[in-house]
């Protein structure tokens, strides 16, 4: 079987969790958060402290389980062959259901320099086919090339982050308290939990450097640090720009806003600048979805390597890539977009990370289970903690979404069987050349 090639170092991977992480939702929760006010924040920093429970999990085994792939080798570890692909599956599910939403995502912010893509039928939809299959050419290639472009699209990414509070710390500089449009105030209950719910989405995929684990670089280093960095340095740039807006924009046009970010800079940049902010909006998705389709592939080979996946999606490409579990992952992302024509973007969006955010909390809670029973000590602390939270974000996500993801996760069970029926003959027919 081939080897890959060990080539993803620190800052290659903090780039990948930082690039999966920093996808679209950041561009659009300003907006949806804003009628909940400082409420917020108490979301953002549940949200926050959850997900550093589940990042502690994953950075520890795989301190514990240097160069193992992830969080099917993780469940493997601690309940066995079973387990663990249905914990890969579900993760997996979420991987390429969360892709289709990315795809759709880079054309949606689009729209504010070609609204045709909006309005054309079909075009959108075909334009978001088209970005997945442009995303699995690239990685096709080598892992370093998928890196390369993995880093420049985060630079690019955060140009319109780092704008945002750029302009927040000028206002707060030069006029100080007046520039505050909605003060602090005392947060809800209600808007908090609902605030944690709805952030959700923008702290997926922070477990991104443990899937290609034996591509990386010291991995019983590289991958807990970049998982710990990364995940620490988009949650507290987060809620930099959340709290930028809430304070310094009128709560009414936050609420209503389609770009925030572009009203909230245009009336410093100007309309036509600020228009740009789509754009890198648009790359930030892309990114994300790059660094998705990595992980999309990396899981089938993984299971296939565990004799839990057809052994073709085990093989590699001339470049050390995987090519037909790239195929696949993006395949089906393509067929899932292409079946929901019918809806607008917005609702096409909504419609998948719903899914894609309860398929991938169960594999979060089967990795968080794993760490109580492998872990000891203080970090086993951590890892109740994880899976309460995983628990609670679950619950939060609400019944069609976990029950649309169950029913993806149950067709594990044919391809299970498919898989061990073919290894039976497999090993019955070399019985018998044997003989």
């Amino acid at each position: 079987m081939e080897t890959p090639q060990r080539s993803l170092g620190l800052m290659a991977c903090i780039a990948l969790v930082m690039g999966n992480m920093v996808g679209s939702g950041v561009f659009l929760l300003p907006a949806t958060l804003a009628p909940y006010g400082w409420s917020a924040m108490g979301g953002w920093v549940i949200a926050l402290a959850g997900t550093l429970a589940l990042a502690g999990c994953y950075a520890a085994l795989s301190r514990q389980l240097p160069g193992l792939c992830g969080p099917h080798a993780y469940v493997e570890r601690a309940f066995g062959g079973q387990a663990s692909y249905y914990a890969a599956w579900s993760y997996w599910i979420g991987v390429w259901v969360g892709n289709a939403a990315l795809a759709v995502a880079v054309v949606s912010n689009l729209t504010v320099l070609w609204p045709a893509l909006a309005t054309v039928p079909g075009l959108g939809v075909a334009t978001s086919v088209a970005v997945l299959v442009l995303v699995t050419l690239i990685n096709l290639n080598r892992a370093s090339v998928v890196s390369w472009f993995q880093q420049a699209t985060l630079l690019a990414k955060l140009v319109p982050l780092l704008a945002v509070v750029g302009i927040a710390g000028w206002l707060l500089l030069t006029n100080g308290a007046a520039a505050v449009v909605t003060p602090p105030a005392p947060m809800e209950a209600g808007g908090v939990i609902t605030s944690v719910t709805l952030t959700m989405w923008a702290f997926l995929a922070f477990e991104s450097a443990t899937v290609p684990g034996d591509k990386v670089i010291r991995p019983e280093f590289t991958v807990p640090a970049a998982t710990i960095i990364g995940t620490l340095l988009a949650g507290l740039l987060y809620m930099a720009i959340s709290a930028a807006m809430i304070a310094l924009m009128p709560e009414a046009a936050l609420a209503k806003s389609n770009a925030p970010f572009a009203d909230f800079a245009a009336p410093f940049v100007g309309r036509e600048t600020a228009a740009l902010i789509g754009v890198f909006a648009a790359i930030s998705a892309l990114g994300t979805v790059n660094g998705l389709t990595l992980m999309a592939a990396e899981l089938p080979r993984a299971m296939a390597l565990a004799g839990q996946f057809p052994p073709r999606f085990a093989g590699l490409n001339r470049h050390g890539a995987a090519a037909a579990s790239v195929w696949l992952a993006s395949g089906l992302a393509a067929v899932l977009v292409l079946f929901n024509v019918s809806r607008s973007l917005a609702g096409l969006f909504e419609f998948f990370i719903l899914v894609a955010t309860s398929a991938m909390l169960i594999g979060y809670l089967a990795v968080a289970l794993a760490a109580v029973k492998l872990l000891g000590g203080a970090l086993r602390l951590v890892a109740v903690a994880g899976c309460g939270y995983a628990v609670f974000a679950l619950y939060a996500a609400g019944l069609e979404p976990n029950l649309w993801s169950l029913g993806l996760v149950a067709a594990a069970w044919p391809m299970l069987a498919y898989t061990s029926a073919q290894a039976k003959r497999r090993s019955d027919k070399m019985a018998r050349a044997a003989l």
